[in-house]
C-alpha cells in the first residue's frame, strides 16, 4: 500500500484518542428526492463542530514527536478552535491570532476549547494582517506555525475523513462530493481514495465568490483572487494552497462546481427546518449542488461531506434575507413617488394579497414634485412580482429593481 495511505490510516488511528469517527448517515429525505443513496459524512459533529480538528491534531502531534511544544496559528474560526482543542489535549502552548473584527462568540468558543493552554491575540482588521502578525511571531519565538491547509501533516490528518468513509460504508461509494476552500480536506480525501478506491469519482464545490481552485486550474498554478466574497467564511480563500494543488491540479475543470452564496442560504434553511441540522455556509456546499446533479446521481451511492456546523444564529436574519432574494421572493426597488395626494394610496392598491412591504424609506425628503423611495417587498410566489411591475408600468410609476445591484444593495439595503 502506498505510504500516503499508510500515513492516513495511522493518522486516523491516532485520532481515536481524541474522538470517535463522525457518523456517516444515510439521509432518507435526500435519497428519496434524488432516487439515490445519499449519505452525509457529518463533520459538523466533531468535538469542535468541524473537520479542522483532524488536521490540527495530526500536525501538532507530529511536531510534538519532533520535540516542539509551542504553536502559533492565525484564524477567525474553525482552525483556531481545532488548534485550541489540540493544545489542551497535548498540554502544549498555543498562541492564536484572530482579527480584531472576529465575533465575540468565536473568540469565546476558542478560549473555551483551549483553556489555559492558549493565548488569544486580536490583531489586524483584515485576515492578511492577522496572518502576517502570526507568522512574524512564530519566526521571532521559534514556535511552530500551524497552517490551516497548506501543510503535509494537515492534509494527512484531513485524509482521515476518507479512511472513515470507506470503513463505514464497507465498499467504495460511486461519488464523493467535497467542499473546497484552501484545499486541505479535498486534497487529503482525494489522494487517499486514488490509492484505496480509485473507482470512486469526485466532484468539488467552491463558493462562487471564492473559486480559488477554479482559477488555479485555469492558470495551471495557484493564483490569488482579486476579490473574495467572505460570506462562506469557512471556504472563502483567495488562493488555494500549493501542496493541495499538487494533488488537485489534475482535476478536470468540469468536476469543480460553483455554489452561489445566496443559494447556499436556501440549503442551510432547508436543513435547519426539515432535518434539524445546523450547517455553516461552508458545511452546506456539498449538498447545495445536488439539485443540479439529479440525472447524474440517480441510482448511485453518493457521499456528501458536511464540513462544519459552527453557525452564529445572529446571522440567521441575513441567511433568510439572502435565501428569499435568491428564490425571487423578496425584491428591492427605488421608486420615484409623485408628491401629490393619493399617490401612496395608488401604489398600495397595486400590491397583491400575498405581497408585504418589508422596507419603506424616503431617500429624498426635499423633492417638490417627486420623492425617491427605497422599498422592499416580500411575497409568497416569485411570479407575483411580474403582476406588480406590470401595474407600475401601466400607472406610469418610474422604478428601478436594485435587488441584484451589488453596489447599491451594499449601501442601501
Amino acid at each position: 500500500m502506498d505510504p500516503f495511505s499508510t500515513a492516513a490510516r495511522a493518522a486516523t488511528d491516532r485520532l481515536r484518542t481524541l474522538f470517535e469517527p463522525t457518523p456517516l448517515q444515510l439521509n432518507d429525505h435526500l435519497s428519496s428526492r434524488y432516487g439515490a443513496e445519499v449519505y452525509l459524512k457529518r463533520e459538523d459533529l466533531t468535538p469542535v463542530r468541524s473537520y479542522k480538528l483532524r488536521g490540527a491534531f495530526t500536525a501538532m502531534g507530529h511536531a510534538i514527536d519532533e520535540g516542539q511544544r509551542t504553536f502559533v496559528c492565525a484564524s477567525a474560526g474553525n482552525h483556531a478552535q481545532g488548534v485550541a482543542y489540540a493544545c489542551r489535549h497535548f498540554g502544549a502552548r498555543g498562541t492564536i491570532f484572530m482579527p480584531v473584527t472576529t465575533p465575540q462568540q468565536k473568540i469565546d468558543k476558542t478560549r473555551t476549547f483551549g483553556g489555559d493552554s492558549v493565548e488569544i491575540r486580536l490583531t489586524g482588521d483584515y485576515f492578511d494582517q492577522t496572518l502576517a502578525a502570526a507568522q512574524a511571531f512564530a519566526a521571532e519565538t521559534g514556535a511552530h506555525f500551524l497552517s490551516p491547509f497548506d501543510d503535509a501533516d494537515v492534509i494527512r490528518g484531513q485524509a482521515s475523513v476518507g479512511v472513515e468513509i470507506l470503513d463505514q460504508l464497507g465498499a467504495p461509494p460511486d461519488l464523493v462530493i467535497l467542499p473546497v476552500g484552501g484545499g486541505g480536506l479535498s486534497s487529503g480525501v482525494t489522494r487517499y481514495f486514488r490509492e484505496a478506491a480509485p473507482e470512486t469519482r469526485f466532484l468539488y464545490v467552491e463558493p462562487q465568490g471564492g473559486a480559488s481552485l477554479t482559477a488555479a486550474l485555469a492558470a495551471h498554478e495557484p493564483v490569488t483572487l482579486k476579490r473574495v466574497n467572505t460570506f462562506v467564511d469557512g471556504a472563502a480563500v483567495a488562493r488555494i494552497g500549493a501542496l493541495p494543488f499538487e494533488i488537485l491540479g489534475s482535476v478536470p475543470p468540469e468536476n469543480v462546481l460553483l455554489a452561489p452564496e445566496d443559494r447556499i442560504c436556501i440549503t442551510m434553511l432547508e436543513f435547519l427546518n426539515v432535518e434539524g441540522i445546523v450547517l455553516e455556509p461552508a458545511g452546506a456546499l456539498s449538498v447545495d449542488v445536488l439539485p443540479g446533479l439529479a440525472d447524474r446521481i440517480a441510482g448511485k451511492r453518493v457521499v456528501c461531506v458536511t464540513s462544519g456546523g459552527n453557525f452564529d444564529f445572529e446571522r440567521l436574519p441575513e441567511v433568510r434575507e439572502r435565501a428569499n432574494r435568491f428564490a425571487g421572493l423578496k425584491k428591492y426597488f427605488i421608486l420615484r413617488m409623485p408628491q401629490r395626494p393619493g399617490a401612496l394610496k395608488e401604489f398600495l392598491s397595486m400590491l397583491g394579497p400575498d405581497d408585504d412591504i418589508a422596507r419603506f424609506e424616503y431617500l429624498k425628503k426635499s423633492a417638490r414634485n417627486f420623492g425617491s423611495v427605497l422599498i422592499g417587498i416580500e411575497t409568497k410566489e416569485a411570479d407575483n412580482f411580474a403582476h406588480l411591475t406590470d401595474a407600475l408600468d401601466a400607472a406610469g410609476f418610474a422604478y428601478r429593481d436594485i435587488t441584484d445591484d451589488e453596489a447599491l444593495a451594499e449601501f442601501l439595503i
